[in-house]
């Protein structure tokens, strides 16, 4: 049965990436002031492998409630590729990213180069609390951008990102809620601005409708991000392990498990959070607890 808990290596090497980071890039400007530039790239290359591959945090999965109802696909999850986002930084590592898969979604095309929010179905759509907990943090001021997904904008959305990491999480994040649910804490990202109802210190039950799909942070267009986390700064956490209890799912009720990657899935409220929320699954092995059937 695997740890509760992660090993303490991708624990302490979540916590000092982004100041590896930020010192990587102060020894490559110091280049310019005469510090060996042998200094700056090492540091840089080391910083990067923290930052995208190396400190995976693996321990049983936290069971949660999906916090979206109806047909949805995972533009990224955790069941096809760890990281998901391709990161480990700002407790990405299992990070799920969901739109909404009606029939009348916008594909990826060459025009046009944009769309506003509205035109996708899953802007304005309920999200709600994945576990009862406690509100540690909101953040609702960004506005929501028009949609990244034609071939041109999704090129320059590399450059776009890195400067939208300037600002930090939030920048990336966009408008979101963190909840403390007891040993972990779940942050639901890329949210409607103005649509959040929650606000730090207020207690949330289980279902609870807390905002709306947006379009704000680093998304090509509106989608619920849902991560796990060890601590309530994104800055230094590490990402942890989750699945969605039996019962989320209208094709495989009995399972636990999460939205793969481009399948899309029906997505019901009748579902059962055990006592604890402590999953039975392993930290996604090749079993049923991974796939959506």
């Amino acid at each position: 049965m695997p740890s509760p808990a992660p090993r303490p290596l991708p624990v302490v090497l979540a916590r000092i990436r982004m100041p590896l980071m930020w010192l990587a890039m102060t020894a490559l400007l110091a280049g310019y002031l005469g510090l060996s530039w042998w200094v700056g790239v090492t540091l840089l290359v080391v910083a990067l492998a923290v930052n995208l591959r190396l400190g995976t945090p693996r321990c049983a999965p936290r069971v949660l409630a999906p916090p979206v109802r109806g047909r949805w696909m995972a533009l990224t999850s955790p069941v096809d590729n760890v990281p998901s986002q391709g990161t480990h930084a700002y407790g990405q590592t299992y990070a799920l990213g969901l739109v909404t898969e009606d029939g009348t979604r916008p594909d990826i095309a060459w025009r046009p180069l944009s769309r506003p929010p509205q035109d996708f179905p899953a802007f304005g759509a309920p999200v709600h609390a994945p576990a009862e907990g406690t509100v540690v943090r909101v953040h609702d001021r960004q506005r929501d951008h028009r949609s990244r997904n034609s071939w041109p904008w999704l090129f320059g959305s590399v450059l776009e990102n890195t400067l939208r990491e300037l600002r930090g999480p939030s920048g990336l994040l966009g408008n979101h809620v963190i909840i403390d649910i007891g040993g972990a804490h779940v942050l639901l990202g890329h949210l409607r601005r103005g649509s959040i109802t929650v606000a730090p210190g207020d207690r949330v039950a289980l279902g609870q409708r807390i905002a709306q799909c947006g379009n704000s942070g680093a998304c090509t267009e509106p989608q619920v991000r849902i991560q796990l986390m060890d601590l309530r700064h994104p800055l230094f956490a590490a990402g942890l392990p989750m699945v969605w209890a039996s019962g989320w799912n209208v094709g495989s009720p009995e399972a636990e498990g999460l939205p793969e990657t481009w399948r899309p899935v029906e997505v019901t409220d009748h579902y059962g959070v055990p006592s604890g929320q402590a999953g039975s699954a392993g930290d996604y092995p090749d079993s049923q607890v991974r796939r959506t059937s």
